[in-house]
């Protein structure tokens, strides 16, 4: 029964929803849009985060725009990209690894949306969808497609506008050239298509392991993560809690946590050395040899990001040389948590090169993985904040008046392919996904009434600052107050079960609801072309 005062309340949410409708007035001229997609990065990497890494490019976007503080990715790169570019869950989708199948006849991807609206877009670098990016259905109109993820220094495996490269020669970093085909992207666009807005997604593969990187940018920190991960993860507490991006307790080191898929730790000591350990151990129980290569790592990591950094700046130069910074809408974000994984793949590992050229092959690990997602818990692959919490930047000088400012909005990958659509004109189609646009002009908008995750085994469900989860397969469930404790150190689930016992139902029909749409119409490639050339 409607109640007076839910009544009023109701009707007050409306008269707010209105409100910022209203102060949203989108230019005339149809925004461009810049998606960054950064690869493994944690949520406090980068300076402008409260990270020790440096980072001019994205502190300078910062400064110009807004970060958002609770935005979140699904865990892992493949789902978060698929929710990036549909605006679903990737349970609904046939994108994630606990959901096999076809992609539903109704999924449609957001160059798709965009097209009808003036849009040509562009991508370079990182895939990893089960559609081709040139292909029917999809959209773009120009690829640089980066398909093998085991090497920087090289590719055994890459596309141009869907066919394939040479392999590449000596001088090649996969992040320059992610870039450069980006920039040259944007150069025959001013050229030949300069009448039309542009979307263009960025997705560099760094800093994803391989940890690999330039000598020299590895040399600028070459002693800068000396004083080990306890350390830097107080001091990083600290300084995030004084930036107002945290409310909440660092998270403390969980050694005993196993790693999904990683190399036995037997092997992983014989190829890469008694330097190398799996655990995130107190730094002051390391040898001087383990903490020689550990720091090494760190600094590779580093140096991958700065990199990355550096050539998000060139792209951000030549959207500059064509007039178009102040009409461009700009999206920074990591695709998960930083990632404890040591795997050892590609071309393997030998001991004796240079650590991160080539020819090695290392996996940040746990330790350091924890210093890059404080003050949360956990890291990739987990639904735990650290694994799932992202870094996310915008900037819009046309449209988005505060400048340097916080948004603690709790948002999704699924909300930016709305987002774009809405920016741009066009209706926003019926998906999981909601417009952030009023969010863009004023804190405290409700874009969600809940929050679903779901990766490998690992569920959650966020309604409000409530959060319920459960860890792999035979998990039991935990209930935690985001607001007070996102490092999530107080479980509530003896104190409200009645909570939990709620929200674990409606998580349960959630995930029943998109296995329902998922198999009620799944497509074939054919009817996929069919549909495109419609």
């Amino acid at each position: 029964m409607l109640t007076r005062r839910t009544f009023l309340q109701t009707a007050a949410a409306a008269l707010q929803t209105a409100a910022a409708a209203r102060a949203f007035a989108a230019p005339a001229k149809k925004p461009n849009f810049l998606i960054v997609l950064a690869d493994d990065m944690g949520f406090s990497d980068a300076g402008c985060f409260g990270g020790e890494v440096e980072t001019p490019n994205l502190d300078r976007l910062a400064a110009q725009g807004l970060r958002f503080t609770q935005a979140y990715s699904t865990a892992r790169c493949g789902p978060s990209r698929s929710c990036l570019m549909t605006g679903q869950y990737a349970q609904e989708t046939a994108c994630d690894i606990m959901t096999p199948g076809k992609t539903p006849a109704a999924t449609t991807f957001l160059p798709e949306h965009l097209k009808p609206l003036g849009y040509r877009s562009y991508h370079s670098g990182k895939w990893h969808l089960k559609f081709s990016a040139m292909e029917g259905g999809v959209g773009f109109d120009r690829s640089y497609t980066m398909l093998d993820e085991l090497r920087f220094f090289t590719q055994n495996y890459h596309e141009l506008d869907g066919k394939p490269l040479p392999k590449p020669g000596p001088d090649y970093y996969s992040t320059t050239a992610i870039s450069n085909y980006a920039i040259d992207f944007l150069k025959d666009h001013a050229a030949n298509h300069a009448a039309s807005p542009f979307f263009l997604y960025l997705a560099p593969h760094a800093p994803h392991f391989p940890l690999q990187a330039p000598q020299a940018d590895i040399d600028r920190y070459a002693e800068k993560f000396s004083e080990g991960w306890d350390t830097a993860r107080e001091k990083k507490w600290q300084k995030m809690t004084r930036m107002g991006l945290i409310n909440c307790a660092l998270a403390p080191l969980e050694p005993n946590m196993w790693t999904p898929w990683n190399t036995p730790d037997a092997e992983l000591i014989a190829k890469i050395g008694p330097g190398e350990i799996s655990k995130a151990l107190p730094w002051s129980t390391l040898n001087a040899e383990q903490k020689k290569l550990q720091r090494t790592k760190m600094a590779i990591h580093a140096a991958m990001i700065t990199r990355m950094d550096l050539e998000i700046g060139r792209v951000l130069a030549q959207i500059e040389a064509m007039g178009q910074t102040k009409d461009t809408v700009v999206i920074f974000l990591s695709d998960n948590g930083a990632s404890s994984e040591q795997l050892i793949r590609g071309d393997g590992h030998d001991s004796s090169a240079p650590l991160g050229s080539a020819a090695t092959h290392l996996g940040l690990g746990p330790g350091w993985a924890s210093n890059s997602n404080a003050p949360f818990r956990l890291h990739k692959s987990w639904v735990n904040e650290g694994g799932i919490s992202s870094p996310m930047i915008v900037t819009w000088p046309n449209g988005i008046k505060d400048k340097g400012k916080l948004r603690h909005d709790p948002c999704h990958f699924v909300d930016f392919a709305p987002t774009l659509i809405d920016l741009a004109g066009g209706k926003v189609p019926a998906v999981s996904g909601k417009s952030l646009s009023p969010a863009f002009q004023k804190d405290g908008t409700r874009i969600h009434d809940w929050l679903y995750f779901n990766h490998n085994n690992n569920r959650a469900l966020r309604v409000g600052d409530t959060k319920l989860i459960a860890t792999g397969k035979d998990g039991t469930w935990e209930l935690y107050d985001l607001k007070k404790d996102r490092s999530e150190q107080h479980d509530l689930i003896h104190t409200q079960p009645e909570v939990a016992s709620k929200l674990a139902a409606q998580w349960q029909k959630i995930d029943a609801e998109f296995t329902r749409v998922r198999e009620a119409s799944p497509e074939t490639k054919k009817a996929r072309m069919k549909r495109a050339s419609a």
